[in-house]
């Protein structure tokens, strides 16, 4: 294998949330079994063998849930067939709360997944009518009961924040009681408004009230300090877990390390390329069937996009990027490129280094994409280095 971590996306939804841009599609059950067989054969013709060493697999989505249990059967019969599960360091699923009976968290315990991200998004039913979700709060307490009770408590909450009409008050209530379940991850996303989705329909039209920008930071702030009082360490910028508990594979695309995508409109980065498959459903079930190589585009990465991206994903994790690991991975120091850079950002109070470590500041953080865009190389520069 050329990598040891494999993406594997389920585009199926009950619902369309309001935000979402992924690639995604009504649950439709002769659909979703065809696209089973699909990415089935997508993943026999990209991989050889069967029980491949592998360090994390992740399935998401859409709604990975949405599968009925024979499909999810199905699914996670191949994923065991042609990968060692047992040796792998983390393997997990996203899911909605709601999705889940006995049966399927038994399903999911049987095959070894290990992690469960549920997507809560906000403690709120009004708020989650709003975003297009199906669920309502009395859900997550049944759900989060109902895995735990069948032995997955490795469990992780997604939440939005800076929502249409959301106050820091009613954030900090939602947040309040997302940590009263003790659970050892959170993710916390601030809305970003994507084209083609209903969100973006209605901020065209001026009919979508988005909170002010410095409640949006004060929101931030509060989801930091909370996070600490309760024992979850910043380990990214929007991910906190208790020590141990960091999603590993999360951290792979961070350590911009390689890794597979299948499925509709999945992305994988191999040595050397990146690679997205076709979006639409039809044509990826007909390609991925007709000759297991459903890729839309491959583009190739070379020196200067490897280091670009070493550094803007590297300066997401709380610990930053180590001197020490860039100069053993690329044979230069960051600082003959960046120095100037570095010597800038710092000054501006964005950018600090802490022993071996490159990482940013507390008010680098709110400033992270005019950050990460310093970062960006001329074609000509690498030539200080060759």
């Amino acid at each position: 294998m050329k990598a040891q971590s494999v993406y594997i996306h389920i585009p199926f939804c009950q619902q369309i949330c309001h935000y979402c841009d992924f690639t995604k599609f009504f649950y439709n059950e002769k659909l979703a079994t065809e696209y089973i067989e699909a990415l089935a054969n997508e993943i026999n013709t990209q991989i050889d063998g069967k029980k491949n060493r592998v360090n994390t697999i992740f399935i998401g989505g859409g709604t990975p849930t949405a599968l009925n249990l024979g499909q999810l059967r199905s699914l996670m019969q191949l994923i065991d067939a042609k990968f060692d599960i047992a040796g792998a360091s983390e393997f997990s699923i996203e899911a909605n709360p709601g999705d889940f009976d006995e049966e399927k968290a038994k399903l999911l315990k049987h095959f070894g997944v290990s992690r469960v991200s549920l997507g809560v998004q906000v403690f709120d039913d009004a708020m989650l009518e709003e975003l297009g979700r199906l669920h309502q709060i009395k859900d997550v307490y049944k759900t989060i009961e109902l895995l735990q009770q069948n032995g997955l408590e490795n469990i992780s909450i997604d939440l939005i924040y800076a929502l249409p009409n959301q106050t820091v008050e009613h954030f900090r209530s939602t947040l309040d009681e997302a940590l009263s379940f003790n659970l050892p991850h959170y993710s916390a996303y601030a809305l970003q408004i994507e084209p083609k989705t209903v969100f973006y329909q209605r901020y065209n039209k001026g009919k979508l009230h988005r909170p002010p920008q410095e409640d949006e930071v004060r929101m931030y702030d509060i989801l930091k300090e909370s996070m600490r009082n309760n024992s979850l360490q910043q380990y990214e910028i929007s991910n906190f877990a208790k020590p141990g508990y960091e999603s590993q594979h999360n951290l792979v695309y961070w350590k911009n390390e390689h890794y597979y995508g299948f499925g509709a409109g999945a992305h994988g980065y191999l040595p050397g390329k990146r690679t997205g498959n076709l979006r639409p459903l039809p044509a990826y079930v007909k390609q991925a069937l007709e000759n297991g190589n459903p890729v839309l585009n491959t583009e190739e990465i070379g020196m200067k996009e490897m280091i670009e991206e070493e550094m803007f994903l590297g300066l997401r994790k709380m610990e930053g990027v180590s001197k020490h690991q860039f100069l053993e991975k690329f044979g230069f120091s960051y600082e003959r490129l960046y120095q100037d850079v570095i010597s800038y950002l710092s000054d501006k109070g964005w950018l600090m280094t802490d022993g071996d470590q490159l990482r940013l500041t507390d008010q680098g953080v709110l400033f992270g994409n005019d950050v990460f865009e310093q970062f960006l190389l001329e074609d000509g520069d690498l030539s200080v280095v060759r």
